[in-house]
């Protein structure tokens, strides 16, 4: 059998590690800084925890575990005794099973929040990063398995919650050197152009259509609006919406006029407006962030209810053209599992799509630290022991150090520094030993020098 993996998941390798981990501490460690607390759930959820919140195309990406074991060989026993189909065995080919791999880490957040509502201080303010799941085509940029690095403000309604999140979004990729567009809408504006054209019962299919015009092209679009039952008298009414340009502003005193008769619409401005206007005024952490009105921008999510966040790559270096974080204000997805009236919003990272970005500009900064610094030689027992205490206070030191463990020819022990990229080699003989003196070689220049034991602290900090 010629090993492989599933289509859509990959293998990384420990230098690939070290990147990755240099994303997620970068996003953790800003998690941190603005208060964010850290929790994990199952990969698993009921598959009714998970049905229903994504709309019907995310549905149908949701990953379901078939039953094994025990329960399967209960089924084909029923099956067998009873020469008919059992309705356990009916669900089973049907697909319909208890257990699913959670596709997003927001609807299990909040059953969370529910569950654990009486050991919850509000407002709770929770970041995550973990794998999800989904039954997607793979292609660039789109896997089966990735992971989320997710934060989310529960239990206040305040904006200054959006704010925070959009700060957080400049600070990650003014450190990761990346530029890039955060686009914002609001599903209130959504429902308001829904409501003004005439079809606001459509609201979903009109929101999930307008969300591929990147991918698909306005006709394609139409199309779609069409064959959802959505009027052509509607249809045209949509276009010079969508299709609305200029700066913020204008953009925004354009939809003023455009859903003058509608509440919830003009709610929505009034929500995006001040939420332009604060990060205006404080500012994000770098120039390299555009704050853009995107009025097609409707991330395809039920559970949306307010503000909608979308970052894409900006970068001249970069061909990226998917989201890399997006996200939103949800006041209705606790309520799912019994507690109403508790808001919500939240952003989502995603790890493996900034990692193709920044592997494609190049733009890893040197992570050699993150790795061995220096490797000790191994010329024998004596040798070895005597290493392993100046190991001890290395690793002390927080020196990220290692002995050869087997007294190999030296041309094997070097091969191994140098496929690992270890900078430095420590020799110690005989002679060291007595001396207390430490050789050392610098792999890359191949410069060798005796220095001291502090002299060597200096030198690998």
């Amino acid at each position: 059998m010629k090993p492989s993996i599933p289509k859509g998941t990959r293998d990384f390798s420990p230098s690939e590690m070290v990147k990755r981990n240099y994303i997620f501490d970068t996003i953790r460690n800003l998690y941190q800084r603005y208060g964010y607390q850290q929790i994990e759930t199952p990969s698993m959820e009921l598959t009714e925890t998970l049905l229903g919140k994504y709309g019907e195309e995310g549905d149908r990406l949701i990953f379901k575990i078939l039953p094994r074991g025990e329960k399967l060989i209960k089924i084909g026993s029923e099956l067998i005794s009873n020469k008919d189909l059992t309705r356990e065995f009916s669900n089973f080919v049907s697909g319909k099973t208890d257990e699913a791999l959670r596709y997003d880490l927001t609807v299990p957040f909040a059953r969370y929040i529910v569950q654990h509502q009486n050991e919850i201080t509000f407002p709770f303010k929770r970041f995550q990063v973990q794998p999800v799941w989904r039954a997607d085509r793979p292609q660039k940029g789109r896997y089966r398995e990735f992971y989320q690095c997710d934060a989310d403000v529960i239990g206040s309604d305040s904006l200054l919650n959006e704010v925070e999140l959009i700060q957080i979004i400049g600070d990650v990729f003014s450190q990761l050197n990346v530029k890039v567009s955060i686009k914002l809408n609001n599903r209130k504006i959504l429902s308001g152009i829904a409501e003004v054209i005439g079809e606001k019962d459509k609201i979903i299919d009109i929101t999930v259509a307008i969300d591929k015009l990147d991918k698909i092209g306005l006709e394609k679009v139409n199309e779609e609006l069409k064959s959802k039952g959505l009027t052509d008298k509607a249809i045209a009414q949509l276009q010079p919406i969508i299709n609305l340009s200029g700066t913020n502003s204008e953009k925004l005193a354009d939809l003023k006029v455009i859903l003058s008769d509608s509440e919830v619409g003009l709610k929505g401005i009034i929500e995006i407006e001040e939420i332009i206007s604060v990060i205006t005024d404080c500012g994000l952490s770098t120039a390299d962030c555009r704050l853009e009105l995107d009025l097609t921008l409707a991330r395809g999510l039920n559970y949306y209810t307010g503000a909608i966040i979308e970052v894409k790559v900006s970068d001249p270096r970069s061909s990226f053209t998917s989201s890399i974080c997006g996200g939103g204000r949800y006041d209705d997805l606790t309520g799912i599992f019994g507690l109403p009236g508790v808001s919500g919003v939240g952003i989502s990272f995603g790890a493996d799509r900034i990692y193709d970005v920044l592997e494609e500009m190049n733009s890893f900064p040197d992570l050699s630290g993150a790795t061995t610094k220096i490797m000790f030689v191994n010329f024998g027992k004596d040798e070895a022991a005597f290493c392993l205490k100046l190991l001890k206070r290395l690793r002390d030191d927080g020196i990220n150090a290692e002995l050869f463990p087997d007294a190999a020819k030296m041309k094997k022990q070097m091969g191994y520094a140098d496929d690992k990229k270890i900078p430095f080699v420590a020799l110690i003989g005989s002679e060291e030993m007595k001396t207390g003196d430490i050789t050392v070689k610098n792999m890359q220049n191949g410069e060798q020098s005796k220095v001291t034991m502090d002299e060597l602290l200096h030198m690998l900090k």
